[in-house]
């Protein structure tokens, strides 16, 4: 079961996803809101923070988290005060029930994962791509929109056509022909 604990917040905060299994996960932390209390709402436990980057919308709440429940996290950046366990480019990791690869996707953030999981048909987008084609903005420091575009097509070679759904690093998960829509992201990237 995949909840995401920031849907009605009303502050500025990424997503944050809590992904109940064999391993209960949260894929980031979100900022400005009590996240600790919502995950309590859920679970008594947490397995595991993954980060998809280390800007602040998506990591402010990890200390919290981390002192809540005594969970690790796990990230691209060894040297991020926010990373306890680096994640490598096409390493397995186990979210849930499922196990996904991550997949090193900068261009919005030096340290941008996605994480994707074949056998769920999910993917966890962070801020590379979002609904309705849009994309990561590049204007960030870290940020590049041609690294961005790679990304894009990267993420996108990896995907099965029997994806189901993409969860974004901000606004509605993408649930209907989500491929579609990262195609549409590539195509707005290199125009802009």
């Amino acid at each position: 079961m995949i909840h995401n604990l920031a849907r009605d917040v009303q502050a500025f905060t990424a997503n944050v996803f809590l992904v109940t299994g064999e391993t209960t996960a949260l894929v980031d932390a979100g900022a400005n809101f009590d996240v600790v209390s919502r995950i309590e709402s859920h679970v008594d436990d947490l397995d595991r923070l993954y980060l998809t980057h280390t800007h602040p919308d998506h990591v402010e709440n990890v200390a919290a988290v981390r002192d809540a429940f005594d969970v690790e996290t796990w990230g691209f950046d060894p040297e991020s005060e926010y990373v306890d366990h680096p994640v490598a480019d096409g390493e397995t990791v186990q979210i849930g029930d499922d196990g996904y690869e991550a997949l090193h996707t900068p261009g919005h953030k030096p340290d941008h994962l996605c994480f994707y999981s074949r056998s769920a048909g999910v993917c966890f987008a962070g801020d590379l791509v979002f609904a309705n084609g849009a994309f990561g903005r590049t204007d960030l420091e870290g940020g590049d929109r041609e690294t961005l575009v790679e990304s894009i097509e990267y993420l996108r070679r990896s995907l099965d056509e029997d994806l189901d759904v993409i969860h974004v690093g901000h606004g509605p998960s993408i649930t209907e022909r989500p491929l579609d829509d990262v195609g549409i992201a590539i195509r707005a990237a290199q125009l802009g």
